[in-house]
């Protein structure tokens, strides 16, 4: 890669680049080496409204059609991917109560799902770790601590709701 002739800029992904050899990652493989970290709030305000719920919607969706402070607020941690699968869980439930999507169908998709940041928090803790000193930050947006602390108490209130509703 290093003797390209032509201007080129060469792109490749890895999900964990702490397991890709040295070699690969020396200087002069590639110009240089990002890290995407999971989305802040203003990405995930972006997503929300920019891409996932624009694309499903289509010409129904509008702007003010959703609380988009509760929806980014409420999707901490989640993926781009997570967020686009809370949209769809909103929609299916829409279609099955036979309306239109709202933004606590959304959250209540959004209470369902236990991110993959909250699940793997240590991975990911590692990674960022990992990044700071050998790569590059994709987004100038300031790191949102994933503690594995909000797992047990997320289970834990969803226990609690459940009880409360089965009595």
């Amino acid at each position: 890669m290093q003797e390209k002739k032509e201007p080129v800029f060469v792109v490749a992904t890895a999900n964990d680049i702490s397991s890709l050899p040295p070699e690969l990652l020396r200087k002069g493989r590639f110009d240089e080496i990002f890290f995407v970290d999971l989305p802040g709030q203003k990405s995930r305000h972006d997503i929300w409204g920019g891409i996932h719920l624009k694309k499903r919607l289509g010409v129904r969706y509008s702007d003010g059609m959703f609380d988009f402070t509760r929806l980014v607020e409420k999707s901490r941690g989640f993926s781009g991917a997570e967020i686009e699968e809370a949209v769809n869980e909103g929609l299916y439930q829409a279609y099955y109560d036979g309306r239109e999507i709202k933004t606590e169908d959304i959250l209540n998709a959004i209470d369902e799902t236990v991110p993959l940041s909250r699940v793997m928090g240590k991975s990911i803790s590692y990674l960022r770790d990992f990044a700071k000193s050998r790569a590059r930050f994709a987004s100038d947006e300031a790191q949102e601590e994933i503690t594995s602390e909000n797992v047990v108490q997320t289970v834990q209130e969803k226990k609690k709701c459940r009880a409360l509703f089965e009595e």
